[in-house]
């Protein structure tokens, strides 16, 4: 339950910086009106044809007596709309996703950046990630369109399918939507789509927990636009947290063009006149003009021959 309150937790810190972030929050808004027009409208339209859809899909009903045709027809028609709707509620994120793909992947870039920092990503022409993206958020909708069925035959078992059921699938809905959100930071990371379905099941509850309580705010209409920005910020949180960025080890910032730290596997820097690389910084103040380059100063006298002891009879 700790991870599922975490995922919770990830998904208000993301709303919280684009509230801070007030630009950023009106930049992630325009795919998401685009995409919400789009799906109003094929929604309404099945809305209305839903009685005709009903009717078609229970041809053997035709014959029976009227409140049992009627009853079993509206039950098919409500179905079918909860089906769209479920459907709409999952493929929402990765149509938006895709239709914005620039926009959300530099409010994700700009997310890392006020974090600490991230991978920069492979650099791939536009059409390249679209065609990743489309194909990904494809595979990813076929996995969750196949648990749709099963719930949606599970929906007719009594009482189950009226109170379980349900909850299992504001879970799966939520787990799915947080594969979509996820996938472009870690991309970013290096992650094919089976390594990131991997990571995130064995980070489970917290996968669940960020796209359940995604799921919910997304029951409300004007949320589901108003919240997507900051649901890309909280998935890019997230991420950092299951799959955190680190630099290659050796690297140390170079203080001219000359340095190169890399020369020496211990990231040593050379001393200028030639001398081996010493493991430690240059010292940044004057040396001793009568001790030689990193020489200790309590072990030679500069008046002594060299390698004398200062500790030897005489």
């Amino acid at each position: 339950m700790r991870d599922f309150g975490a995922g919770l937790r990830f998904l208000f810190n993301g709303q919280r910086w684009v509230a801070r972030h007030g630009r950023w929050w009106g930049f992630g808004l325009v795919p998401a009106l685009i995409t919400l027009v789009g799906y109003l409208a094929v929604l309404a339209v099945l809305i209305v044809y839903a009685g005709d859809l009903a009717a078609w899909a229970t041809p053997f009903a035709d014959h029976w007596s009227e409140p049992w045709r009627d009853t079993v027809r509206v039950a098919v028609g409500a179905a079918a709309v909860g089906m769209g709707g479920l459907l709409a509620m999952l493929t929402f994120t990765a149509v938006t996703l895709l239709i914005g793909e620039p926009f959300y992947e530099s409010l994700s870039a700009k997310v890392e950046e006020t974090e600490g920092g991230g991978p920069q990503g492979p650099d791939l022409p536009l059409w390249r990630e679209l065609w990743t993206g489309a194909k990904d958020s494809l595979a990813v909708l076929l996995r969750a369109a196949g648990f749709g069925v099963l719930l949606f035959l599970c929906g007719f078992v009594p009482v189950v399918g009226q109170t379980v059921v349900p909850v299992i699938g504001i879970c799966v809905s939520g787990f799915f939507l947080t594969v979509e959100l996820t996938g472009t930071p870690l991309q970013k990371r290096g992650l094919a789509q089976k390594q990131r379905l991997r990571l995130l099941r064995s980070r489970t509850s917290m996968a669940v927990g960020f796209g359940a309580g995604l799921v919910l705010m997304f029951l409300i209409p004007v949320l589901t636009v108003l919240a997507m920005p900051g649901a890309v910020a909280g998935a890019t949180l997230l991420a950092r947290e299951i799959a955190p960025h680190e630099e290659p080890a050796g690297e140390v910032p170079s203080d001219g063009p000359d340095d190169d730290p890399g020369d020496d596997p211990n990231g040593a820097h050379p001393s200028a006149d030639g001398h081996p690389a010493h493991p430690y910084p240059p010292n940044a103040y004057p040396q001793n003009p009568y001790q030689q380059p990193y020489a200790n100063p309590y072990q030679q006298n500069p008046y002594q021959q060299p390698q004398a002891n200062p500790y030897q009879q005489s």
